[in-house]
């Protein structure tokens, strides 16, 4: 599903990101990725969804690799992977239901095919009620829900959820979660990185990754790096 293989990325002016970084995420897994504020985390998201290259070593995901994907292929790569923010980043003039719309009309999709997936989309994460709401009448919670949503327009292989909880008190931080285990349980692989211990130590079953200074310095299974 996805593997990254003695990974360093560098930036000319933010320095190392990442060192021999090794892991690799199963298909249908729920990882917890840690570590404090510039550990590297983001720069791991970044990677995957192929928005940088690493400066050594290679990722895979699903079939392409960093070292030989195309540029038309990037776009394909993308509709495999569904990304969820810390900060949203909804269109603050379209409602719930235009904003998940929108992620297929740039696609092409058939305007009979956008109703019934965002209809079904809005249901899923909850919001059904509230699908002419614009962001600023929704809470914060919702506006995650919208965003997931989104995120999950193409079916995904996999969701990078980046701090999906960072912005949100308790209640709606157990809300969210608890919505991404379901849909972790259907079947889509999830890399979920946090700095919020106390959402990791409640569930510890969980596989956790933790990055320090751009190096793995824990991963709870014995085999992440296979």
């Amino acid at each position: 599903m996805i593997r990254l293989i003695d990974v360093r990325k560098e930036y000319a002016r933010g320095g190392l990101a990442l060192d021999s970084v090794s892991f690799q995420l199963r298909k249908g897994e729920l990882c917890f990725l840690t570590g404090h504020s510039g550990a590297g985390k983001s720069t791991v998201m970044r990677l995957i969804h192929m928005a940088d290259r690493p400066t050594r070593g290679e990722v895979r995901v699903s079939g392409y690799s960093s070292t030989s994907i195309r540029p038309r292929e990037v776009a394909l790569l993308r509709r495999k992977i569904g990304v969820v923010f810390q900060d949203f980043r909804l269109l603050q003039d379209r409602s719930a239901s235009a904003n998940i719309a929108f992620a297929l009309e740039v696609t092409g999709a058939r305007p009979a095919v956008i109703r019934s997936k965002v209809s079904r989309l809005l249901a899923h994460v909850g919001l059904a009620a509230k699908s002419e709401a614009l962001p600023a009448e929704l809470s914060g919670g919702e506006q995650q829900r919208v965003a997931i949503a989104r995120a999950l327009v193409h079916d995904p292989l996999v969701l990078l959820a980046d701090e999906p909880t960072g912005n949100l008190d308790e209640r709606a931080t157990n809300g969210v979660f608890e919505l991404i285990r379901e849909i972790n349980a259907a079947g889509t692989a999830v890399l979920f990185a946090t700095h919020n211990l106390d959402l990791v130590r409640r569930h510890r079953a969980l596989r956790v990754i933790e990055l320090d200074h751009g190096r793995i310095v824990f991963d709870s299974t014995s085999n992440g790096a296979d």
